[in-house]
């Protein structure tokens, strides 16, 4: 690779809203998308949301020429609605599922069926190798009283950690998607403090879109006042986010969205903003670890976020607890209940009620029993990345104090040959 190696990326993220028999216009919405993206030619086009094949499979035949490689990402009951277009040969795909995505008997919600995803997708160009995640992580439905809090942030987690583990070969890190998060919540924060990757919208010099990079904006046609909750000037849930290591350097030359119609002024092509970014990678003189460079300071933000989302995960494991003996009262109801039915349909004159009362309270004393296996496997789930949190935290802690202990060293050192130049 040459030392003035430079290359420039187009990457276009959209969360395409296509839940089939409920999305409005979703065909003519992925038609006009697949019109757009032929005519735009991005080097990646990343979308959530495209929960039917069909649609799939209709966009990749008509984005075959533009975009010769795609793939679509399978999970859950209904799929994770996670696929990528892309103008480059893919080399290599990894998917993971996530642990936890909410309540199976919350079906109104139906995260729990989507089997939320994180997607890899490797690239080789021009000898340089790209790491494109895309994901979908579960949806906000109430900011005062969210039950999947500790659910978004223990996928949060799982996230950063996918990233940590799968990019040490790679040279750019790119990850597209919707969060659902806002640029401070704590998963947003987890998420970046720990992978080191920059947010496009805070970085770029040149953004075209909503104040404050919004997403999800009340003019657009689609979207509700319900939807934006307490926020009525919009809210910020998708992201391009980007990292480079030792040795190149990547930028964001210009990052566009849409402003609530399509990207020539019709119709909305989802109930969500498309983003639009250019980045430039090129070679960049070897840098030190910035975790060297900023000293124990520089881990004070990641030891925060690390210790708020130990104990958001505190909260989950109890209130999963908490509903697993729930539960499990009730199984224990409902077996002394089987045994007094039993002994009723002993006898002559209440054997047709104790008949009668058995189907109901066998399906009660099953319905607790799943309840019950699955608040335990969530108690499991959150606990597990508890502890993970937990030996991280003791790391960077034992990593900042050796850090504190080295500079005293130096700064004692420093005085001593004062000492003795004096």
């Amino acid at each position: 690779m040459k030392p003035n190696f430079s290359l420039r990326l187009r990457v276009f993220n959209l969360n395409c809203w296509g839940i089939p028999y409920l999305s409005k216009h979703r065909c003519d919405r992925m038609k006009r998308l697949g019109d757009f993206l032929n005519m735009e030619s991005f080097d990646l086009a990343l979308l959530e949301e495209v929960w039917s094949e069909q649609d799939f499979q209709f966009l990749r035949q008509k984005l075959s020429f533009s975009y010769p490689d795609a793939h679509y990402f399978r999970s859950g009951i209904i799929g994770s609605g996670l696929c990528v277009f892309s103008k480059h040969p893919i080399q290599e795909i990894i998917q993971h599922v996530y642990t936890l995505n909410g309540y199976p008997y919350m079906i109104h919600h139906g995260d729990w069926f989507c089997g939320k995803a994180v997607g890899l997708l490797v690239f080789h160009l021009s000898g340089l190798v790209l790491n494109a995640y895309i994901t979908h992580l579960h949806a906000e439905y109430s900011r005062q009283k969210d039950i999947y809090l500790a659910h978004r942030v223990a996928q949060a987690w799982e996230l950063a950690q996918f990233i940590h583990h799968t990019s040490k070969k790679a040279d750019v890190v790119l990850l597209c998607g919707d969060l659902n998060m806002h640029p401070k919540d704590l998963g947003c924060c987890l998420l970046k403090e720990w992978t080191g990757l920059h947010d496009a919208y805070l970085e770029t010099q040149d953004f075209k879109g909503f104040e404050e990079g919004y997403t999800m904006v009340p003019e657009n046609y689609y979207v509700s006042r319900q939807d934006l909750g307490p926020f009525p000037s919009g809210i910020r849930i998708d992201y391009v986010l980007y990292k480079a290591v030792s040795g190149f350097y990547i930028s964001c030359k210009t990052l566009k969205s849409t402003t609530g119609h399509g990207p020539y002024n019709g119709t909305p092509l989802s109930d969500h903003e498309a983003l639009m970014a250019t980045l430039c990678v090129r070679h960049s003189p070897l840098q030190q670890n910035p975790s060297f460079i900023h000293g124990p300071a520089g881990r004070l933000p990641l030891i925060s976020v690390l210790r708020e989302a130990w104990t958001e995960l505190g909260l989950g494991i109890a209130q999963a607890r908490w509903w697993a003996a729930f539960a499990g009262n009730v199984i224990g109801v409902g077996l002394l209940l089987l045994v007094l039915l039993c002994v009723l349909a002993a006898e002559e004159g209440a054997r047709e009620v104790a008949i009668l009362l058995w189907t109901p309270n066998v399906g009660l004393v099953l319905g607790a029993g799943a309840v019950y296996l699955f608040h335990m496997q969530e108690a499991k789930g959150l606990c597990r990345v508890q502890t993970e949190l937990q030996h991280v935290l003791g790391r960077e802690r034992e990593a900042q104090d050796l850090s504190s202990e080295a500079q005293l060293a130096l700064l004692l050192g420093q005085m001593g040959d004062r000492a003795e130049d004096q």
